[in-house]
């Protein structure tokens, strides 16, 4: 990938610049590297002139799932939540958000070349109409405070109905002040979200995308709550409102924000040693 810039794919932009730092980044400067992978599936899996039965194309995706090849690299998924409602962000309207920590940044790379990786590619290719890989690295997140109440204490406590949820922020700020801004909206919004469950999972600086589709992101930011109504709670307090209006509309350039129903969820033990060392 790196390499061959003759290489394209459909549901993408490949940025070879970032792929060329991935794969050249000197041993000693390298190190972990979180893969941000949103995902919008086409309807039915198109695999061109290959005849074969008619399947999703989420369920092409599944089938292209390359564990061994993470496996080898020693790379593992972390995070893997489907969208429950999208909130912010006209299009696409995405299916499915997964995370993916790989020790280095060329060991990112090196899974591209492996034998079962490139066979297995056949099927992402088939069911992905258009995905964003963002490469990020963990930032300080704010420390809970000590009189948060407990999960089973908030008023909207996970039942067997309503879940937890992780509402995810992919943000892009306004050149020279939007970081600032949103700082001071961080700030409020805490006030309200935290009395209603908030955890944080992570929060993640984009250093590079290497797949997408021109645009650029600064931020994801993975927020968990203990129900979906929790997180509306916060989203319709007064408070929050008036914070969001002075702050965070003005801090932003782009966006999408998700509320995602996690599957798998070990981010934030993924980054915790980043986060300590820092």
């Amino acid at each position: 990938m790196a390499q061959n810039t003759d290489v394209t794919v459909r549901y993408g932009e490949i940025d070879y610049d970032y792929a060329k730092r991935l794969a050249t980044t000197p041993a000693g400067e390298d190190g972990p590297v979180w893969m941000v992978n949103l995902m919008k599936y086409r309807e039915v899996a198109d695999y061109g002139d290959v005849k074969v039965s008619a399947i999703s194309g989420r369920e092409a995706d599944d089938i292209y799932t390359p564990r061994e090849s993470l496996a080898a690299v020693g790379a593992e998924i972390v995070f893997v939540g489907d969208v429950d409602a999208q909130l912010l962000g006209d299009s696409p309207r995405w299916d499915r958000v997964a995370v993916v920590k790989y020790p280095t940044r060329r060991a990112f790379i090196a899974m591209q070349s492996r034998t079962n990786f490139v066979e297995k590619h056949v099927h992402k290719d088939a069911g992905m109409a258009q995905t964003i890989v963002m490469g990020c690295q963990p930032m300080l997140v704010p420390e809970l405070p000590p009189d948060a109440p407990t999960l089973a204490e908030v008023p909207h406590p996970a039942t067997s109905e309503d879940g937890a949820v992780v509402v995810l922020h992919v943000l892009r700020f306004v050149e020279g002040q939007g970081i600032g801004k949103m700082t001071s909206y961080q700030e409020a919004a805490g006030r309200v979200a935290i009395p209603h469950g908030l955890r944080i999972s992570g929060w993640l600086s984009v250093e590079g995308t290497i797949v997408g589709d021109g645009r650029s992101w600064d931020q994801a930011r993975f927020n968990a709550f203990p129900s979906k109504a929790a997180f509306m709670a916060v989203v319709s307090d007064p408070d929050r409102l008036r914070a969001q209006r002075a702050h965070r509309e003005t801090a932003i350039a782009d966006t999408y924000t998700m509320i995602l129903r996690p599957r798998i969820d070990r981010l934030a033990e993924s980054t915790a040693s980043a986060n300590a060392d820092g």
